[in-house]
């Protein structure tokens, strides 16, 4: 263990376990779907956290999208068309 993490772990009040941080990577791993098809190959921590930034990454870029879309058919929709109505309600789900 290094030093380093040993000093964090004496200056935080609560202290977390390495059997707690190879669960809480494991459910990462689970919750990737880059990583979920490799479940049974052991994969390090460190792979699982570039993969997480990465998917979180994804999910950004896809949320912005998204977004841009939306924007652009709310602009040009009628807001009293059926079209408006529709995306009104999608979105009040």
């Amino acid at each position: 263990m290094s030093s380093r993490r040993s000093r964090s772990r004496q200056s935080s009040g609560s202290r977390i376990t390495d059997d707690q941080i190879i669960d809480l990577v494991s459910k990462l791993q689970r919750l990737i779907p880059e990583l979920r098809a490799r479940r049974s190959d052991k994969v390090s921590a460190s792979k699982v956290l570039q993969e997480t930034c990465n998917y979180i990454r994804n999910l950004h870029r896809e949320v912005d999208g998204l977004s841009d879309r939306l924007s652009q058919l709310l602009a040009s929709a009628d807001t009293d068309s059926d079209q408006a109505a529709i995306i009104r309600s999608l979105l009040m789900e």
